[in-house]
């Protein structure tokens, strides 16, 4: 009974949502403020059908009914409760039914908290929004019906042993809030086509929208690298996957629309470029939707469906991003550009900022659908791997973090570069520092690192360096320090945070791509091997049992110096259901970095083939994600960056933001 309710919550859903397209839309071309008004409630009943639906399929998961087929092909009775829960997404069904939940649940955020938007714009957003409601509820009830019932079964088939895993449980949400999120910055675009009308305050609308789903973005790109890392046995924590691209790339894009729209509410500039950022932003999102599902691909990360499903997805993308551009080809002449700024400025330094964005993130585009399109019109199978974006977007986005310490120090419309240089002298010795000792110390290793080393310091100090401009750090008392530290606005912090976190994650990439270690050994109980100043002794392995899993664990001793450090266990694992094997490396932390330790092939006489890598300072790429992130919820908890913009006097224009 509850799965016949989710099923028809989920219909019902489909309804309101075409009311909230079509009523509100209509609504505002004719001005009727009751069509307009239409479109709050039926969000909110959107949202609430939806929830009703996605609890329901959770529902049946948690209690095993393998009446329903979603339920019995992902699931098994024996698998622990967090996982029969993520077991809810772990699948292409449920997943896109958490796809449009998050959709519903950003739409009625619009309807609470958008009270301070113009009503008409409130109601086209609210529509357009409906629209990408719409198209995705009718692919699910007519293409990927979560609910479908089977004959009872006595057990399910299992979910996949590598989706069991704790950062599989919180990736998948916070992945798809990112990409879902940037729908609003789409719909916030459309609108404004549709009225011809952009101004400060729709870019003051659009912006914590965006930051919101960057947030999420970054997070869940994040949680889904330290996951590859640490699940997948490989020693590394990007491989360049056409699915890792497919998140990468709305984050660079919504990274250039952040900054697109900063310009665009400070000085009215860069009208047509912050749209069309807004709509290659979700654009990107839904590419990446169509690649993970349309079975083209296949990847660790994808979801293994029915071609014809792709084809309905691909519909939709033609649909939505063809009637996107369309409708921005006409209105885009009409949108009127703000004023002139010198090259050398505030303004200026953003433009290179995202003309380097949008140039990497269409090298990564290229490198991620070429081989695709080869294959569909030759047939010929090839693979784009790391050394072609090694050797075409790492070379766009050292320009640009070397020129990001600069902008905060350069004026709107008019800038003193030189001036800026000599105010981040201090930013400038660190990074020469850095690259002396890191030649020093690495001297046989890839000549270039060292200035990677010294460009993430560079960057990191130069963030540093702009918080003491900002409280103008010498010469003062430290009472007055403290007050002026006080006193900045959040959002300046976040801005200074979101930087120094690319920094720290610079220096992860480039002392763990540059200096990592790695040795393959063979190794019987006794034997011994050195890595990186640190012995490891094998032990031995022996079997053990999980809840759901049987496992043959590594005993090995790690010490350095002669002295103990820790017992590190790797693992073999075989799940029960299905019978499928993973391995569990063992990870031991250090201050320099990671020793990674992985169990390989028994072999003949008791031994075992043990991989080990040394990855320095590999934890400073999360930790720099992590400090990312943090940095944008501090912007979105400054008043003046909060959902729905602050109130204002009638025909006013929002204060400008720090």
């Amino acid at each position: 009974m509850i799965v016949e309710l989710g099923h028809f919550a989920l219909v019902l859903a489909l309804a309101i949502a075409l009311v909230q397209m079509v009523l509100p839309l209509w609504g505002a071309q004719t001005r009727d403020v009751r069509l307009m008004g239409m479109a709050e409630p039926a969000a909110l009943s959107q949202l609430t059908l939806l929830l009703i639906s996605f609890l329901a399929l959770t529902h049946a998961y948690v209690t095993s009914d393998f009446s329903v087929e979603n339920v019995w092909a992902n699931s098994h009775s024996l698998k622990p409760l967090l996982y029969k829960i993520s077991g809810v997404w772990g699948n292409h069904e449920g997943s896109m039914l958490l796809w449009v939940l998050i959709l519903a649940a950003f739409g009625a955020a619009v309807a609470l908290f958008g009270g301070n938007l113009p009503a008409r714009l409130r109601a086209n957003v609210l529509g357009v929004q409906a629209v990408i409601a719409v198209a995705f509820l009718l692919f699910i009830i007519f293409a990927s019906n979560p609910f479908t019932r089977i004959p009872p079964q006595p057990e399910g088939r299992g979910l996949n042993p590598i989706l069991q895993d704790p950062a599989l449980a919180f990736h998948p949400p916070f992945l798809y809030a990112g990409y879902v999120g940037l729908s609003m910055a789409f719909s916030f675009a459309i609108a404004a086509l549709i009225e011809g009308r952009t101004d400060a305050a729709w870019a003051r609308w659009v912006r914590p929208w965006t930051l919101a789903a960057w947030v999420c973005l970054t997070l869940g790109i994040a949680m889904g690298s330290w996951w590859a890392y640490y699940e997948l046995g490989w020693g590394g924590w990007w491989f360049w996957d056409p699915v890792e691209n497919a998140s990468f790339m709305p984050w660079l894009a919504a990274t250039a629309l952040l900054h697109s729209a900063l310009v665009m509410e400070k000085r009215e500039a860069l009208k047509v470029w912050t749209v069309l950022l807004a709509i290659l932003a979700f654009s990107l999102s839904l590419m990446g939707t169509f690649l993970v599902r349309s079975g083209v691909l296949t990847s660790v990360h994808a979801f293994a469906v029915d071609p014809r499903r792709g084809l309905f997805i691909l519909m939709i993308l033609v649909l939505l991003i063809g009637g996107a551009l369309a409708l921005y080809a006409r209105r885009a002449p009409q949108l009127k550009q703000g004023g002139l700024f010198a090259p050398i400025s505030r303004e200026g330094s953003l433009v290179l900022n995202n003309i380097l964005l949008t140039t990497g993130c269409a090298t990564v585009f290229i490198g991620t659908l070429y081989p695709l399109a080869l294959e569909s019109i030759t047939g010929a199978k090839i693979s784009v791997g790391p050394p072609y974006f090694n050797l075409t977007f790492v070379p766009l986005m050292v320009p640009l973090l070397l020129t990001m310490p600069l902008g905060p120090y350069l004026a709107w419309k008019r800038g003193d570069l030189l001036g800026a240089m000599q105010r981040l002298a201090a930013a400038g010795l660190a990074a020469l520092v850095a690259l002396v000792v890191a030649a020093a110390l690495y001297w046989r290793g890839p000549w270039l690192a060292p200035f990677g080393i010294a460009l993430g310091v560079w960057i990191v100090a130069g963030a540093l360096s702009e918080w003491a401009m900002r409280v103008k750090l010498m010469g003062a008392g430290a009472a007055e320090v403290l007050r002026r530290a006080r006193n900045l606005p959040r959002s300046a912090y976040g801005t200074m945070l979101a930087h120094a976190g690319i920094g720290l994650s610079v220096l992860g990439i480039v002392a763990t791509t540059a200096w990592q270690s790695e040795r393959v050994i063979a190794m019987r109980p006794g034997d011994r091997a050195d890595i990186a100043g640190y012995e490891i002794t094998f032990r031995g392995a022996a079997p053990r049992r999980g809840p759901n899993y049987s496992e043959q664990v590594g005993l090995i001793a790690l010490t350095r110096g002669g002295t103990p450090v820790t017992e590190l266990s790797p693992a073999k694992r075989i799940y029960d259901a299905p019978r499928q094997a993973t391995t569990e490396a063992a990870i031991h932390v250090g201050w320099r970095g990671d020793l990674y330790v992985v169990l390989g092939d028994e072999q003949q006489g008791g031994g075992y083939v043990v991989r080990v890598y040394f990855n320095p300072l590999v934890r400073l790429i999360w930790i720099g994600a992590v400090v990312m992130a943090f940095a944008g919820l501090l912007s979105l908890s400054d008043r003046r960056l909060r959902v729905g913009a602050p109130r204002r006097a009638r025909g006013a224009l929002p204060a400008p933001a720090e």
